[in-house]
């Protein structure tokens, strides 16, 4: 199989790829909105995330092709939602990921406040 989960290649590479799938703000909040209701019809993505309809079909498409979300017509609908439970937990590992390194930057900031101030050096402008 080609493609971004294509197999031909060390893991790490693969792995990469899919990271590919989720580079966007628009498809991290895609899934967010899949995970959240299990299930969403596309007119009401359109409705969350207040974008073009074919913004949205590009954003989904690249999901698709990740593997990351599945799609069901429904009549004239269609309904995406996340291929597997994993992506659930990817999303909520991220999210406390950033927390800690948010959590780490504001210690540091507060540490860094701490710091004796340094006298200003003064050039010599001969």
């Amino acid at each position: 199989m080609d493609g971004p989960l294509s197999h031909d290649g060390p893991l790490y590479e693969v792995k990469a790829n899919l990271f590919k799938g989720l580079a966007h703000p628009v498809r991290v909040r895609i899934l967010e909105i899949l995970i959240a209701a299990d299930e969403v019809a596309v007119g009401t993505l359109i409705d969350e995330l207040r974008i073009e309809a074919s913004h949205l079909s590009q954003h989904l498409a690249v999901l698709r092709r990740h593997r990351l979300v599945v799609s069901e017509r429904r009549g004239s609908q269609v309904f995406y939602r996340p291929a597997f439970p994993e992506v659930a937990t990817l999303l909520h590992t991220a999210r406390k990921l950033l927390g800690d390194i948010l959590t780490q930057a504001q210690q540091h900031m507060r540490d860094a406040k701490d710091l004796p101030v340094l006298p200003e050096r003064v050039t010599d402008s001969r």
